[in-house]
């Protein structure tokens, strides 16, 4: 079996995160050797301890520590003394990091795990890590390949790199021992509106303040419960608090039950810019529940316009209103159009067989 070693340094918990425990976790239960080298204070080591994965910690990594012969020699020690076949990382720091050491230590497989679907800058360095340095390039979404090639196309085959989409762990039909959540139950009127992810500004939840007052001034009694921790989190209050929402737009924080969540709403709104892979669509899809997102990145690669929930132009949120209203208004396509989602959550997003993929690549290709 190959000893296999997941780089992750960030201390948020998002989709990409979500990969890494979901799948290090697959891989050890399979019987390979897995470790992880992450951060002291994520969510994402404490996790992977709690799944008995050995856990490693490197804090303080940013852009530049590749350029700190310490922090390089310590991993190439690292990946020297425990025979690392092969090694996954994401995030930049960790590419550059990660990308040197291991190319200078020999090991077999460098997995670039892409999940972000926005160009890459076209720099000497990029360049001599993904044609040098690099022996896989995995994205997780169409979206995300088209836009690694975008500015590098002419010094790097598409070939070299492999779309897999993320994998949801099948979640149970509603009412199959399932959950609601109790501040949602409690503090919910109306159709229940739900929203998932980090408070930043990519997530776009400020474009949900904007619709909670088109929907007020349409007389729909609703509430917005929105899930995620994050730098957006005060101007979202400041906002709530301008506009009276208080009672409309409820902020949760950090929710650790995101399949809780799910079960205890009527819809699910994805207001983000750009996605690399919209972890959250799929489960909502996969809690039965339609989804209305804007039209952009991998959003169409999940959800089916007018089959599986709305997709609507970037950034018209009279349109976004307006499919929100009609989906309030007619349970019955709200439910026909969950019944299609989870179908086509199980049948392309399964983690059982996206997890086969992803270990046929790293342990075949």
């Amino acid at each position: 079996m190959k000893n296999i070693c997941f780089i992750n340094t960030v201390k948020f918990w998002g989709g990409g995160e979500k990969f890494y425990l979901d799948y290090a976790t697959g891989l050890q239960n399979k019987g390979y050797k897995v470790f992880l080298i992450c951060n002291q204070k994520s969510i994402l080591g404490k996790r992977a301890e709690r799944n008995n994965i050995p856990t490693y910690y490197m804090n303080n990594v940013g852009n530049l520590s590749f350029l700190n012969p310490l922090k390089l020699y310590k991993l190439i020690r690292f990946f020297k003394n425990n025979k690392i076949d092969i090694v996954i990382f994401s995030a930049s720091r960790d590419f550059k990091l990660g990308g040197l050491s291991s190319y200078l230590a020999k090991v077999g497989k460098r997995i670039y795990r892409r999940g972000l679907a926005i160009p890459i800058n076209n720099n000497f360095l990029n360049r001599f890590l993904l044609q040098k340095c690099i022996t896989h390039i995995n994205a997780n979404s169409e979206e995300t390949k088209r836009t690694i090639l975008k500015n590098l196309s002419g010094g790097l085959s598409p070939d070299k790199i492999k779309v897999i989409y993320n994998g949801i762990k099948s979640i149970p039909e509603n009412g199959q021992g399932l959950r609601e959540m109790a501040i949602i139950q409690e503090k919910g009127k109306g159709v229940i509106l739900g929203n998932a992810g980090r408070l930043v500004e990519q997530k776009g939840q400020i474009y949900l303040i904007e619709i909670a007052r088109k929907l007020r001034n349409r007389n729909l009694p609703f509430t917005i419960f929105i899930a995620g921790a994050g730098s957006l989190r005060q101007r979202l209050e400041e906002e709530i608090s301008r506009y009276n929402l208080e009672n409309d737009v409820i902020l949760l924080g950090f929710v650790d039950d995101i399949v809780g969540f799910m079960k205890s709403i009527d819809i699910f709104l994805l207001t983000s810019e750009w996605e690399g892979f919209g972890y959250v669509l799929v489960e909502a899809m996969q809690c039965s529940k339609p989804v209305v997102a804007f039209d952009i990145t991998s959003n169409p690669e999940i959800v089916v316009n007018n089959i599986s929930g709305y997709l609507v132009e970037y950034p018209d949120l009279d349109e976004f209103t307006e499919k929100v209203l009609r989906l309030a208004e007619n349970p019955t396509i709200r439910m026909s159009m969950g019944k299609a989602g989870r179908h086509k959550s199980l049948e392309k997003f399964q983690f059982e067989k996206t997890f086969k993929q992803f270990e046929d690549y790293i342990t075949n290709a």
